[in-house]
Parts: C-alpha cells; structure tokens; sequence
C-alpha cells in the first residue's frame, strides 16, 4: 500500500464505520423532529402539527372551570337564631293558675327539657300537639306554642332557647387541619371561615382545589379563589360535606429534558416555559430547542379554531411546536398553557446523535462488534 493510501485509509474507515452506525440506527430518546413532521396530516400522518403563534396560543389557553352555581352563591347567610332539623331545644311554660294543664301541684312552671326536633322540622308539645320548628326563630316559635295553648289555659306564658343539636353541622374532610364535624356558628357561616376554623388547607394553598357537596349538588373552587373573589366565600347550610384535595392535573416530560416523568401541576395555570422549568429544563449537550413539542387531544371545538377548520368531529390528536430560537419563542413558551395529561416532548439536537457516533468510533476497539451490541444491529 502506498503512503497516499495509508494516509486515506483511516478516514475512510471511519466514514465507512459512520455510515454503517446511521444504517443500523444509534440509540435515541424518542422520534426525532424530521420523524415527527414526517407523521403529520399534512404528510398522509395521523397527526396535526401546528407551530404555536399567538393565535394558537389564545385559541387553545383552556384552564378547569371551577366554580358554583347560582343556588349555591345566591343561599343567603343562616342566621343563628333559625331552628333546623336535629336541633334540641329547651321549653319553659307557666301558666297563670293554680291548677294548671302541665304544671304539676303547687307549681306554676312546666319545663320540658330537650325536645329535638325531628328529622321533618317538628316537635310535639302536650295540649299543643305536634308544631314545625324548623324554619323559625325561637321567638316565632315561642308565639306559635301561645297561641296553640292559650285557648286551654289562661294567658300561657313560653320560653324557648336551643340547647344544643346537629342540625346545623357541615363535615370537613381532606386536606384541612383538623377534619370532624363542625356547627355553624356566628363566626363560621361561609365556607372561607369554616375551612380556617378547621385549621386551613395541609397542602399548598396554590394547588389546593374545595369540593362542596349539597344534597345532589356539587361545588368546586381553588382554594385561593376564595380570597380573590368574594362572591365564591358561599354561606354554607347544615349538612355540606366540604372535602378540601390536592390538583390531580399532571403532564408527561420525555426526550431530551433533565426529568423524564409524570409531572403533577405546580399551580393553577402552567405554560410550556414553566413545564420546561419544573423537570430541569433543557439538557445543554443534546437537547434541540428548535424542536420541543407538546401532543394532546384536542376538543375538536379548539381544533377547528386552531386549523381554521368546521369540518372535524371527536378529539383531534394535535402536536404543537415551539422554536425556542425564535426571537419570539420564549414568549410564545411563555404563554402557551399546557393542560392535564399532555406530553411535553423534546427532541435531540443533530449535533448529540453526530457525538454518539464519533464517541462509538473513537472509544472502540472493535467497532463493529460494539455497534451490534448497542444497537443490536
């Protein structure tokens, strides 16, 4: 061999050894980008891609709607005086006689100690029968007794006060303090004041999320809307059930990230930027920020929006696309909100599949058995 042959040979040897690493295929995280376009719609793929520009960003910024109905923000306070069901409460009656209907002899007062008041709203007085108590202050039903009694005994005189009951109770469960049954009291008539006399909200108060549960119906808010708008601090009723949990909304990270998990939500609102900050963000040495991507599927009323479409029905698989290199791409990353269950996917730059070959090659002393046994080629 000639001394211009040796001198060829090596490098030839290695183009060839090179050529032979991309026929067999090098070990990659995932579907590179040219992979991914190459699966579009646009391509005779299953999926839409769709760079994200602010017109994307506005068609798709859908957050969990979370609030209450109207029966529950327009319940008025319970005020402390009304009567409820399973309330007991204390009579005193005296009469104005000698021998009177109740009192016994040579007395002029009759007390009837802890009457409850039933599951229907209703107490049985002797000579009076059976009155609704529910639904009226003691005084009002103070009067209701006089007038039932004062046809049989001359110039009655009643007394009621609550002396205690469960009919004004809501029960709190989950993520507060210090879970149990709790009255309604003068200071814990609306929620916000309930869940603090219960000690709070054990977990962040950011991903915080409070289930109000009445008869049939069914509530639900973050815990911080409750301090910014004042309309959701609901004025409870007795027998809510309040159960106070943690977000459930996560996203997948895969590629070339610092973090490859499922990754629960660390606020209300996440955009891909703070998706990206939350797994570690981009790795310097592979990751392609010219190719991160999130896959979802979309409502088909959001993807028609985005594709300028009115032909698409059923959820949509869509792949949406962030440049980072872009002068705007940041605040494009800034502003796109990711949602619950998408995957956030990052590619490998060109340059970290080229350094996989070159450290193949160069740290091998038998390539080709080394390429088999990475590569299983």
């Amino acid at each position: 061999m000639t001394p211009f042959q040796n001198r060829w040979a090596k490098p030839v040897a290695v183009l060839a050894l090179a050529g032979l690493l991309a026929a067999c295929g090098l070990p990659q995280l995932g579907p590179t980008k040219k992979q991914i376009f190459a699966g579009s719609v646009q391509r005779q793929g299953d999926a839409f891609v769709v760079a994200v520009n602010d017109r994307v960003t506005r068609a798709t910024a859908v957050v969990p709607a979370l609030g209450f109905s109207r029966s529950f923000t327009t319940a008025g306070i319970v005020t402390a005086d009304v009567i409820r069901p399973g309330d007991t409460l204390g009579l005193t009656i005296w009469e104005n006689v000698d021998d009177g209907l109740l009192a016994a002899p040579g007395l002029s007062q009759t007390p009837l100690q802890e009457v409850q008041v039933d599951s229907a709203g209703y107490i049985f007085v002797p000579y009076a029968g059976r009155l609704r108590a529910s639904g009226n202050t003691p005084d009002e039903l103070r009067n209701l007794i006089t007038s039932k009694l004062q046809d049989q005994t001359p110039d009655p005189q009643v007394e009621v006060r609550r002396v205690a009951g469960d009919g004004a109770t809501v029960s709190l469960s989950g993520a507060v303090g210090g879970q149990g049954v709790y009255p309604i009291e003068r200071p814990t008539r609306t929620l916000s004041t309930m869940l603090a006399k219960a000690g709070g909200v054990t977990i962040e108060p950011e991903i915080a999320q409070v289930t109000v549960i009445r008869g049939d119906q069914r509530g639900k808010v973050w815990f911080q809307d409750l301090y910014n708008n004042p309309r959701l601090d609901i004025a409870l009723r007795g027998g809510d059930r309040i159960l106070v949990e943690e977000d459930t909304r996560s996203f997948t990270a895969l590629g070339a990230t610092s973090q490859q998990a499922r990754v629960p939500f660390e606020s209300q609102n996440l955009s891909a930027l703070e998706a990206l900050a939350q797994v570690g963000g981009l790795v310097a040495n592979s990751s392609d920020p010219t190719g991160v991507f999130v896959f979802r599927n979309e409502p088909a009323e959001i993807a028609n929006v985005v594709l300028g479409r009115k032909d698409l029905q059923g959820a949509q698989r869509m792949v949406y696309v962030l440049n980072l290199k872009e002068p705007n791409g940041m605040f494009m990353a800034r502003d796109f909100v990711i949602r619950d269950a998408d995957t956030l996917y990052v590619t490998e730059a060109p340059y970290a599949q080229w350094t996989k070959t070159i450290s193949l090659i160069a740290g091998s002393l038998t390539p080709v058995a080394s390429v088999q046994t990475l590569t299983g080629g």
